[in-house]
């Protein structure tokens, strides 16, 4: 890895990861803020959501509001920081190393006393931290959220939170290290954002259709968000020994790949 390379990407891209972090912890300190009105109505609330067809509850995400982190396992973890993440993973990764690519600027990186592989290791460590910063800040509000708002009157499992947020960052490691592989292989900003893009959304989607019907549950096998259910680990039923260390596997295979046919292939002059 270049070192300096990757102090000067970072001083770059801080700033944009620092505003998602930021962003997110703003959105899950109001998470816990609402909570305590939500729990003393949370009998009513899961009337509600029973009364729902099953496959609504399963695919989005409603896994009760007997907890705090059974509520934001489903308002927060299951929604909105996918869709934060997911966008963070394809527009890093296109920034990294097909707009380089695209707008001559990796012919510069290039011509200085380095090497291909040192370069996309370099890139791909900068999109690891990047997720790392962002899940960092989020799960670090989540615990002053839990001291500062909830203190001892509602449960917290602390424990059960961390796990989700490393569960976060594995899947988002492992999609943006395709993502990442997709960028290497392009000489197009545009359309390796738009491959990244259809990837990442389209995985998220045959996940969200798969949980609506037994009749389309077989759908689950085809999309990484399958090893990622935020409320099985809140309810203590996750099999983290089996999904973290797929998606860890995902994720090295598709860096190292990355790293590998980018030394390898062509590019514009």
């Amino acid at each position: 890895m270049n070192v300096v390379l990757y102090k000067q990407m970072m001083k770059v891209h801080l700033k944009g990861f620092m505003n998602y972090g930021f962003g997110s912890a703003f959105y899950i300190l109001l998470m816990f803020w609402l909570y305590p009105g939500i729990a003393d109505n949370a009998k009513a609330i899961d009337e509600i959501v029973n009364s729902m067809p099953e496959g609504v509850g399963r695919a989005f995400g409603l896994n009760g509001f007997d907890s705090m982190e059974a509520f934001i396992s489903g308002e927060y973890y299951g929604l909105i920081l996918v869709l934060i993440l997911a966008i963070v993973c394809v527009q890093l990764s296109t920034q990294l190393m097909a707009r380089l690519v695209d707008q001559g600027s990796m012919a510069y990186l290039l011509s200085a006393p380095t090497t291909r592989g040192k370069v996309a290791l370099t890139q791909a460590a900068v999109l690891a931290s990047g997720l790392l910063v962002i899940l960092a800040v989020t799960t670090v509000a989540g615990l002053v959220g839990h001291v500062w708002i909830l203190g001892d009157k509602y449960d917290f499992n602390t424990e059960r939170f961390i796990l989700l947020n490393v569960s976060a960052f594995l899947l988002f490691f492992a999609v943006g290290g395709i993502s990442f592989l997709v960028s290497s292989l392009s000489d197009d900003e545009k359309r390796a954002m738009s491959i990244s893009g259809a990837i990442t959304f389209g995985f998220f989607s045959i996940d969200l259709i798969s949980k609506f019907s037994e009749s389309v549950e077989w759908l689950r096998y085809f999309t990484l968000f399958t090893l990622y259910r935020p409320g099985d680990i809140i309810n203590g039923k996750g099999d983290a020994a089996v999904a973290f260390p797929v998606l860890f596997g995902v994720a090295i295979i598709a860096f190292a790949l990355a790293v590998f046919l980018f030394r390898k292939r062509d590019l514009p002059l």
